[in-house]
């Protein structure tokens, strides 16, 4: 396959074009892709819709880990040596389209081709970069900025002009989990978000990109 290729036809387009090995999914809301434990022998790539990974603890707590948007990947730990279990749960947090990669045909295309290890190699990067923001953010920030980058994330504007963003539907009790705070602190927030003109909120969440203004705040 010509190495300028993926330049070309962009990931999804990519990675479909490559034929054994590739599998599209189209998922309803709340489809579980796998679940904590299960054994790890493929990477999945989001073409459509948003993807939650959710852990538990031995006691059975849950705790939201990460949201995987359209264009990114997740379920990359069965690549590491001697991580052969899931480390989490995915669950489908809508509608959504997924395209489930084998690890041999990724660890090939890593080793062969360029330009995928160089993109690869860069979501793997950003998805540091988030995990330390998410670090720095629970330890220094308060509850409401937390709610507040939350949303903004969940949103993942489209391009830089899109001022408003509908996000998945999510309970508040979910949201409570991935700020850290609780389910009644979240609602007071979410109602001072909306009396301030940030959010609308009336069943689904569409989220202004002007909510940034709440993380500007001292």
């Amino acid at each position: 396959m010509p190495r300028k290729q993926l330049k070309i036809l962009g990931f999804k387009e990519f990675l479909l074009s490559l034929g054994s090995g590739v599998s599209e999914y189209f998922l309803e809301e709340r489809h579980v892709i796998y679940n904590q434990g299960d054994l790890a022998d493929s990477v999945f790539y989001v073409s459509g819709g948003q993807i939650k990974l959710v852990a538990f603890s031995i006691s059975g707590k849950e705790a939201i880990i990460g949201i995987s948007n359209a264009g990114q990947f997740f379920g990359e730990g069965c690549l590491i040596a001697g991580h052969s279990r899931r480390a989490s749960d995915a669950v489908a947090i809508g509608p959504a389209t997924i395209l489930r990669i084998e690890k041999a045909l990724v660890i090939r295309l890593l080793r062969e081709d360029d330009i995928f290890s160089g993109s690869f190699l860069a979501h793997l990067l950003a998805r540091s970069k988030r995990i330390e923001e998410d670090l720095i953010d629970q330890l220094f920030n308060s509850s409401e900025k937390r709610l507040a980058r939350t949303l903004l994330l969940l949103a993942n504007f489209d391009t830089d002009d899109d001022l408003t963003a509908v996000i998945p539907r999510l309970s508040q009790a979910s949201l409570a989990q991935m700020v850290g705070a609780s389910r009644p602190r979240v609602s007071q927030f979410l109602n001072k978000f909306r009396d301030l003109g940030f959010i609308e909120y009336d069943g689904e969440i569409r989220v202004h990109r002007s909510l940034g203004k709440i993380l500007q705040k001292d």
